[in-house]
């Protein structure tokens, strides 16, 4: 059975994005977008309506499964941003633990203020997040 992906890669315009986050929001946003830039080399996607993704990669799962996703990025959620480090944070606890202030879910930090956070060490997870995926599965710029 065909399976339609929801959330597909368009191309991103960084000024119509900022725009769209409040005010208060957008230094935050503008620091986000270049650390990712920077930390990866790759410019930004939008995936779906409000993931600015970073790098791709294709997956298949035992079951069949399969798809597309962004290989890191993040996105503005109320009161916190989401920074997606694929496929989790198995090996990356020394780096969280000098992070600063976060929750982590499986494959998701929440930061609810980025000037609380150690910058080089979410660049560093960055990094680590994209060679732990590039050992499951095949990573693109684009």
């Amino acid at each position: 059975m065909a399976h339609d992906q929801k959330t597909q890669s368009a191309p991103f315009d960084r000024t119509v994005w900022l725009a769209g986050l409040e005010p208060s929001r957008r230094a935050e946003g503008t620091a986000l977008l270049d650390l990712f830039t920077r930390a990866t080399g790759w410019q930004a996607r939008l995936w779906g309506p409000s993931m600015v993704g970073f790098g791709r990669y294709a997956y298949r799962y035992d079951s069949g499964h399969a798809g597309e996703a962004l290989a890191t990025g993040f996105a503005a959620r109320k009161g916190e941003w989401a920074v997606y480090v694929m496929p989790g944070y198995a090996d990356h606890g020394a780096i969280l633990a000098r992070l600063g202030p976060h929750r982590a879910g499986k494959s998701c930090l929440y930061l609810r203020r980025l000037d609380r956070v150690d910058v080089a060490m979410l660049e560093e997870l960055i990094r680590a997040g994209l060679q732990d995926l590039a050992r499951h599965w095949p990573v693109h710029p684009v």
